[in-house]
């Protein structure tokens, strides 16, 4: 029997790349439906025939519910009847929220309101809401609206009590393959022959399958508390790096270039704050950082401290474990998109 045996989950966003590792992972189990809530009918479309097609005898168990985080009557009219939420809506681009800075609060801030305010009212019973490591110390947009949306979920988390709804957060680096993401562009390049166009080789990122952040989510949702964050000890490379190693999977001769970095992109990237280091728990392959439960009586704590604290100092993508470009290889060999691209490229050769 799993956690979700009977349950009803809703996936914001749910026609994107997490999404659809969700459906993959938990179609076949007992759980008793999965609704996918997104503003775009032509990927649901997509996504309703490529589910079809893959899962006949478990498709009936997916319900398609179109709608805009940023309309809260709309995650109103999805929530009934729901007993968890996995909130993965978000403007995800780091240029186009630099542009459009206040789109980014919209979907990303507001729209994270309406969601958690939706399930509150609805009853229901977990929320884990998705985050980046660009919200650790942000200087873009994107970053930044994404770490308001964290207060947001902390904030609303003390607002209701545990046996009511648990709102938890993850909070993690790249994901490889993703939709939007850098591997696919490299693959692309590779098979139109063109330069393979890095911004900056030194430039340093945490990497991380899909199936490792459906795994992330669901530790969440076994052990988080409400207003919890949760990451993933998870290692990095540099982006040079990880170009050699696409490029030495596919056997191809194209050179790499340097482009510069990008509007509001940082040389590396921090999944844990020093700040929060202080709290954080060490749960094994995962940090838990627990919501700051004191009041605004501050007065106390001129006379009252904590003077314990993790011995971690700052966990970013510089100091995790680095990963050879033999290891990326290795970690790449493991997605089935990049077996498949692999294969296509050597039949047409």
């Amino acid at each position: 029997m799993s956690i979700f045996k009977g349950k009803t989950l809703l996936i914001t966003g749910g026609t994107g790349s997490f999404g659809n590792a969700v459906l993959n992972r938990f179609l076949q189990t007992d759980i008793a439906q999965i609704r996918v809530f997104s503003r775009d009918e032509k990927k649901q479309d997509d996504m309703r025939h490529a589910f079809q097609s893959r899962y006949p005898e478990h498709y009936n168990k997916i319900k398609f519910y179109i709608g805009d985080v940023r309309d809260l009557s709309s995650l109103r009219n999805c929530m009934n009847g729901v007993d968890f939420v996995f909130h993965a809506a978000a403007l995800k681009q780091v240029p186009s929220c630099e542009f459009f800075p206040l789109e980014a609060v919209k979907t990303n801030v507001l729209g994270t309101d309406n969601v958690l305010t939706a399930a509150i009212d609805a009853g229901v019973k977990r929320v884990i809401c998705l985050s980046t490591d660009k919200a650790a110390y942000p200087v873009n947009a994107m970053g930044t609206s994404k770490a308001m949306m964290e207060k947001v979920v902390v904030a609303k988390s003390r607002t209701v009590s545990a046996d009511q709804t648990v709102i938890c957060c993850t909070r993690y680096g790249n994901v490889l393959c993703s939709r939007g993401s850098v591997v696919p562009l490299f693959i692309d390049q590779i098979k139109n022959g063109k330069p393979m166009t890095v911004t900056e080789p030194k430039m340093t990122r945490f990497i991380m399958t899909l199936e490792e952040a459906v795994d992330l989510v669901l530790f969440a949702f076994e052990h988080g508390e409400n207003g919890d964050i949760f990451v993933q000890k998870a290692p990095a490379s540099t982006v040079g790096d990880l170009a050699v190693a696409v490029r030495n999977l596919f056997k191809a001769d194209v050179p790499i270039k340097k482009i510069g970095i990008r509007h509001g992109e940082k040389m590396s990237e921090a999944l844990l704050t020093s700040e929060e280091c202080m709290s954080a728990i060490d749960m094994g392959n995962f940090y838990r950082v627990p919501c700051d439960r004191r009041d605004l009586n501050y007065d106390k704590f001129f006379v009252e401290g904590d003077t314990q604290r993790d011995p971690l100092e700052i966990f970013d993508s510089d100091n995790t474990a680095l990963l050879s470009v033999e290891q990326i290889m290795e970690k790449l060999l493991t997605l089935p998109y990049i077996r498949e691209e692999i294969a296509d490229w050597e039949a047409k050769k």
